[in-house]
């Protein structure tokens, strides 16, 4: 990749520089994505350098090559925020993971520089929403609303931007995502020699042939020369480089479509009748019941029999007084026989001895029939589905988003009481109860015919013990999962690939996966997202035509400029980017105007159009910009 070596400055001493104030592995990975992906000059404020973090930050601050500064500080403060240069920043991301230090330090900075741009990672989302109103306000009330200048403030959380990306992989495979308008797109590789599909949109990259399977790859390379990588080409090369080296295609995956109502209650007389017929009525038998029962009923016939030697009377009333005895619920002997009284303390005592266990009993069978009610395994003729194991926070989130779409799922979370059980119910979605990690579970899943796994638990280990069984099953099944730790996330990611090369396997942390997103964020609302391409990337971004001499008046064919930016749709333009009737990228905003993303090539841009664009880092500056930046080094 090629890109602009910044000269070392002072801390607090550059103009339009981005800084980032964290204490986990998010900061880490934003900094980096925003270091070698986007090229930003970028200070990093940690509370420590001894952490995994701090060193690895440290590592990148100690190359001379890298723009990234390191200010050890324990908390962001005034004095902090303006040593890391906050007054001249263009943006500020605050990756803490307590909500509350985040406002303060948004508070504080928002009051030290009216016009910064500010990325908030909170986990409350209704204080999320307040607090972006609030700040939005305040730069309002300050003055800084320029249209040409992105002042704003966006509140994200690293979980939902990681579930784009997460559900992507699992449902369309490998290629990172963009979505605009409930429409999903892909960066897809085409090898060498592979016709294009009716799919494709633009031609993005020519790939260098380093590393063809995965252009985003972390050990990828480019190589130099006349075989790099080549970003955007024209037409003509595009063409005549198709049969040598591999392209990446920006491909339309498809079109979510809204919420319907959940299948659950769209079942027919019949269907609840099956259902019924199908409930765990089993385990109101189970050998505890019995056992509490039958101690229950032998006691009453003894007392029943004793009643009937001593009173007078009917044989139901032998049996009904010493009911009424165990239960507390009979009148004092006090005047009657002394063998009916000492009858009634008998029955009294045993009463005190049995129903704490017969309540037990009775409660845990309603429990185990409860959960049993909700395990409801697949059908035998299920095929092509996905697996989804863990509905926790984010399982949730994951299977509500597959439920906007036209894929099967199979659901699988040993917890009863996961957050995800009740929408897994709602959506009608087929749910095992069970311990994934136990025999058979998977085979109920049926793992062997599904086309996707999604792992989701909080275990890293238990993870990879449930891809490792799938993998024996069904070793071609693409694997998407989840792992905490960056670094063994590529190493089982590396790992996976060489033991199963024929199948897709993607092991990447939450951190790792919001980090591009909180990358885009933090360059304005215009941007949308960011798509690693070997060493180089490509950002896509939202434009007005209007301003814009090297758009506007122009056709789409005479707008392309090689290596810089392409025009991959075009729409109606609008004042500003309201705060409802939006879209979102993970949190980013774009209006919901009607894009074409197939506008003829020669379709003049006028002053009322908005287009979006792909574009290099250079391209995007000297567009955003107008000032043309100088030609960029080389980064080995």
């Amino acid at each position: 990749m090629t890109s602009t070596i910044h000269l070392r400055l002072p801390l607090g001493q550059r103009a339009q520089h981005m800084v980032i104030c964290g204490d986990d592995g998010l900061a880490h990975r934003l900094a980096v994505e925003l270091d070698a992906v986007c090229g930003e000059t970028v200070t990093v404020v940690l509370p420590s350098r001894r952490d995994a973090y701090g060193a690895e930050i440290a590592g990148l601050h100690r190359d001379p090559r890298s723009p990234v500064e390191l200010l050890v500080s324990a908390r962001p403060d005034e004095q902090t925020l303006r040593t890391a240069g906050i007054e001249r920043a263009a943006a500020l991301a605050l990756t803490y993971g307590d909500d509350q230090v985040n406002m303060t330090a948004a508070l504080l900075a928002r009051s030290l520089n009216p016009s910064v741009r500010l990325v908030i990672r909170m986990y409350d989302r209704e204080r999320g929403r307040h607090l972006e109103r609030l700040l939005d306000r305040a730069a309002e009330v300050a003055g800084h609303t320029d249209a040409c200048l992105d002042v704003s403030t966006t509140v994200l959380s690293d979980t939902d931007t990681a579930v784009p990306e997460l559900v992507s992989a699992a449902a369309v495979g490998q290629g990172h995502t963009l979505q605009v308008e409930g429409k999903v797109f892909r960066g897809v590789v085409r090898p060498a020699g592979t016709p294009g599909r009716p799919t494709d949109l633009a031609t993005l990259a020519v790939l260098s042939g380093a590393h063809q399977d995965d252009p985003a790859s972390e050990d990828s390379a480019e190589t130099p020369g006349e075989d790099g990588t080549q970003l955007l080409p024209d037409t003509r090369t595009a063409y005549h480089r198709q049969f040598t080296h591999g392209r990446l295609m920006l491909e339309e995956v498809t079109h979510h479509r809204g919420p319907e109502t959940p299948k659950a209650s769209r079942g027919h007389r019949g269907l609840l009748l099956g259902h019924l017929a199908h409930l765990p009525w089993k385990v109101f038998v189970a050998k505890e019941v019995i056992a509490v029962f039958g101690a229950l009923a032998a006691i009453v016939a003894l007392l029943s029999v004793a009643t009937a030697l001593v009173l007078d009377g009917p044989l139901w009333m032998a049996v009904y007084l010493p009911l009424l005895d165990i239960f507390t619920m009979g009148d004092p002997a006090t005047g009657e026989e002394p063998a009916r009284r000492i009858l009634q303390l008998i029955a009294g005592f045993v009463g005190l001895a049995i129903l704490p266990l017969v309540v037990a009993a009775a409660m845990n069978a309603t429990e185990a029939f409860r959960s049993a009610s909700a395990n409801h395994p697949p059908s035998e003729d299920l095929s092509d589905h996905i697996v989804l194991v863990g509905l926790g926070k984010i399982g949730t989130r994951v299977l509500a988003r597959l439920g906007t779409t036209d894929h099967r799922i199979v659901a699988v979370e040993r917890d009863p009481h996961a957050r995800g059980i009740e929408l897994a119910r709602e959506l009608g979605v087929p749910l095992l109860l069970e311990d994934a990690t136990a025999p058979g579970v998977l085979d109920q899943a049926r793992i062997g015919q599904s086309k996707s796994l999604l792992v989701l638990t909080r275990e890293d280990g238990e993870n990879l013990d449930i891809v490792m069984a799938a993998r024996e099953i069904n070793p071609d099944i693409r694997v998407v999962m989840r792992l905490y730790d960056d670094d063994f996330a590529a190493t089982v990611s590396r790992t996976m690939r060489a033991s199963y090369p024929s199948a897709l396997t993607r092991s990447r942390s939450v951190s790792a996966l919001a980090a591009a997103a909180f990358a885009a964020a933090m360059m304005g609302r215009h941007v949308l997202g960011v798509m690693p391409v070997e060493r180089g990337s490509l950002l896509f971004t939202v434009v007005d035509v209007a301003g814009h001499p090297e758009l506007e008046g122009r056709s789409i064919h005479e707008a392309f400029r090689e290596n810089e930016w392409r025009v991959l749709a075009v729409g109606a333009a609008v004042a500003r980017f309201p705060a409802s009737s939006v879209d979102t990228l993970a949190g980013l905003r774009l209006d919901r105007q009607g894009l074409d993303w197939r506008p003829p090539h020669g379709r003049v841009l006028r002053a009322g159009d908005r287009v979006v664009l792909a574009t290099t880092r250079r391209g995007l500056d000297f567009l955003m910009t107008g000032v043309q930046p100088h030609p960029p080094g080389r980064r080995p």
